[in-house]
């Protein structure tokens, strides 16, 4: 493997792997409540389309990236009035937010197929005396901080110590004076956030193009990549890069012409999904919040 492959194929994992961190911590935040949102395909492709509308609106992709957070947050607080208000069934919910985010981001990209837009900057900083670590954009340098901030309130602070009460069980929680639904509308909030910047990136930073379902799936990767890190945000870390290098390997094999099918090529991320959930699951002694199990019944 030569260095300028290896190089390519590391960069690109960086990139790739940064929309399905932000996804996957979206995610985490709100399973450590108790919540399984399936509905996580339909957050990202709404923050990646609402996004890019506002970037091709106002010609400034922070103001995009900012938009697809708060879109994020209120399509997410919607699912989050159906199973925690309403006590729908979180299977159905989910699946139901995804769909609703399948047309509800056409309709918001239709107006914006083949815009222009300004990408987000790439920033080089240097680190412990390197000169530059690379011209990545800011969110790709925002990503492993976010999952450490994340890990500090989930672990450190007491509204972690709450969430992670409710997460296990929630008449715990509340019998400690804190309000279950409330942090579960919380991490909703969070979680939609983080989901739809997920989701931005990969508009905004890496195809720079609007096009219908361009998270292919990565939605569902996240959720198994919340599995994989066990439930810990700095586990999600390497996590996402394993993934995303796996994306950046297919994708830097079928540029180099590589005499194998590229449809092939185009299911290894999935593949090694699988395999990791089929491998993972022989340790028992499963991190999962314990209400996870009961709650695609309804939340408690």
């Amino acid at each position: 493997m030569s260095t300028s492959f290896a190089a390519a194929v590391l960069t690109n994992s960086v990139l790739s792997g940064t929309s399905l961190l932000y996804a996957t911590l979206g995610e985490l935040v709100g399973e450590r409540a108790g919540i399984v949102n399936l509905g996580l395909e339909g957050i990202m492709l709404i923050g990646a389309s609402a996004g890019f509308a506002a970037a091709a609106v106002t010609d400034d992709p922070y103001l995009g990236v900012l938009a697809a957070g708060i879109a994020g947050t209120a399509a997410n607080l919607l699912f989050g009035y159906v199973v925690i208000v309403r006590r729908a069934n979180q299977l159905a919910a989910g699946l139901t937010l995804m769909f609703f985010g399948l047309g509800a981001s056409a309709l918001i990209g239709r107006p914006f197929v083949g815009a222009i837009v300004p990408g987000l900057p790439g920033l080089g900083m240097s680190v412990l005396g390197i000169e530059s670590l690379g011209e990545f954009d800011l969110l790709v340098w925002l990503a492993a901080p976010v999952a450490v901030l994340l890990w500090c309130l989930i672990f450190r602070t007491s509204w972690g110590l709450g969430l992670r009460a409710t997460g296990e069980d929630p008449t715990v929680a509340f019998a400690s004076g804190r309000s279950p639904e409330v942090l579960r509308f919380q991490a909703l909030a969070l979680g939609g956030f983080l989901g739809a910047i997920g989701g931005a990136h990969l508009s905004l930073a890496l195809a720079l193009t609007w096009d219908e379902g361009m998270t292919a799936g990565r939605g569902f990767i996240a959720i198994a990549l919340v599995i994989f890190a066990r439930w810990n945000p700095l586990w999600a870390v390497p996590a996402a890069l394993v993934f995303g290098g796996a994306e950046a390997l297919q994708l830097q094999l079928q540029a180099r012409g590589t005499a194998v099918s590229p449809f092939l090529m185009t299911m290894i991320p999935y593949l090694l999904t699988l395999l990791i959930l089929v491998f993972w699951g022989w340790n028992r002694r499963s991190a999962a919040p314990a209400s996870l199990g009961r709650s695609f019944y309804g939340v408690e």
